[in-house]
C-alpha cells in the first residue's frame, strides 16, 4: 500500500500544526493510505489540534480493503468504500462489464461491514475521463447508489466537472437519505439546490484558494446545518501552504476560513460540522 504523499503533494516540509479547535471536529474524507505517516501518527497530530474522528475513504479495492481493515483497528477512524470514477472504466476496459461487477459486489460486500458507514467516493468525473468512459461511470455510480440504499449507508459523491448528470443520476435513481458530496465544487446555484434536497456539502482547502471565489460564493449560500469540513489528504492543502503534503491535523486552517466566509464564531461552526458530520455518517 502506498504510503507516500509525496508524490501527490510535492517535497515540501509538513505545515506547522494550527491552533487547536474548541470544539473538536471530524475530518470528513481523508486519504490517510496516501500520506507520509503511519495511522497512528495521523490520528494523534488530529487529535492534538481537536479532529477527533477521520473517515478513511477507499478508491479502489485495495484501498477499500485497507480502509475497512483500519477502521476495524482504530476507535477514531471510520471507512468509506468504493470504486473511484475513474476506477470504473480502468476496470471494464481491463476485464469486461464482468469485472467492474465482480468489484462491486466486494465492495457490496465490504459496505456490510459495521465499521464501513458510507459507500463512496463515488459519483462522474468528466475531467479525467473522456467519453468512451462515461457509460461505465454512469453504471458504477448507479450500483453505488442503490447500494448505499439498500445498506442504510451515507453515500459520498465525487463531482468534477459533472454537475449536471450527477444531480440528474440522483434524480433518476433517488438519492439516498443521507448524501454527501465530498469536496464540493459547484457554484451557489448548485449549493442552493443541494440545500434544498438536504443534501450535506463538504468543503475542503481549494476554499482558501485564491481564485476560488466561486466555492466561497457556494460556501455562503450552503446552510450551516448541512456543512462538513475534509481535507481529501494528501490533496488540496490549505492556503498559506498549498503546495506542502495535506494531513487531517491541517482542518482547522480550513475551518476558520469556512467561518470567516459565514460570518460565524468558529466555535459556532464547529459547533455545526461536528453534529452534521455525525448525522450525515450515523455515528
Amino acid at each position: 500500500m502506498e504510503k507516500s504523499a509525496r508524490s501527490a503533494a510535492g517535497a515540501a516540509e509538513p505545515a506547522p500544526p494550527p491552533v487547536p479547535l474548541n470544539v473538536p471536529v471530524a475530518d470528513s474524507h481523508t486519504h490517510i493510505d496516501m500520506q507520509d505517516s503511519t495511522v497512528g501518527e495521523a490520528v494523534a497530530a488530529a487529535a492534538a489540534v481537536g479532529v477527533t474522528t477521520l473517515v478513511q475513504v477507499g478508491c479502489d479495492l485495495e484501498r477499500s480493503r485497507w480502509s475497512a481493515r483500519t477502521a476495524a483497528e482504530h476507535d477514531a477512524v471510520w471507512a468509506a468504500v468504493a470504486l473511484h470514477p475513474n476506477e470504473a472504466p480502468r476496470l471494464e476496459l481491463d476485464g469486461g462489464r464482468g469485472a467492474l461487477d465482480a468489484a462491486l459486489e466486494e465492495i457490496a460486500e465490504l459496505a456490510a461491514r459495521p465499521e464501513v458507514l458510507a459507500v463512496g467516493e463515488t459519483g462522474l468525473d468528466h475531467f479525467r475521463t473522456g467519453e468512451e468512459g462515461r457509460e461505465a461511470q454512469r453504471y458504477s455510480f448507479r450500483r453505488h447508489i442503490e447500494m448505499a440504499k439498500r445498506l442504510d449507508k451515507a453515500l459520498v459523491i465525487h463531482d468534477r466537472d459533472a454537475h449536471e448528470d450527477v444531480l440528474r443520476v440522483l434524480e433518476e435513481e433517488g438519492a439516498p437519505e443521507r448524501t454527501v458530496f465530498h469536496c464540493f465544487s459547484g457554484d451557489a446555484a448548485m449549493a442552493e439546490v443541494c440545500a434544498g434536497k438536504g443534501w450535506f456539502m463538504s468543503f475542503a482547502g481549494n476554499v482558501t484558494f485564491k481564485n476560488a471565489r466561486p466555492l466561497r460564493e457556494a460556501l455562503a449560500a450552503a446552510p450551516p446545518e448541512l456543512l462538513l469540513v475534509e481535507t481529501d489528504a494528501p490533496f488540496l492543502t490549505p492556503a498559506p501552504y498549498r503546495g506542502r503534503p495535506n494531513a487531517p491535523y491541517m482542518i482547522p486552517y480550513t475551518l476558520r476560513a469556512m467561518a470567516e466566509v459565514k460570518g460565524l464564531d468558529e466555535d459556532v461552526l464547529a459547533a455545526h460540522v461536528a453534529a452534521n458530520t455525525a448525522r450525515a455518517f450515523g455515528y
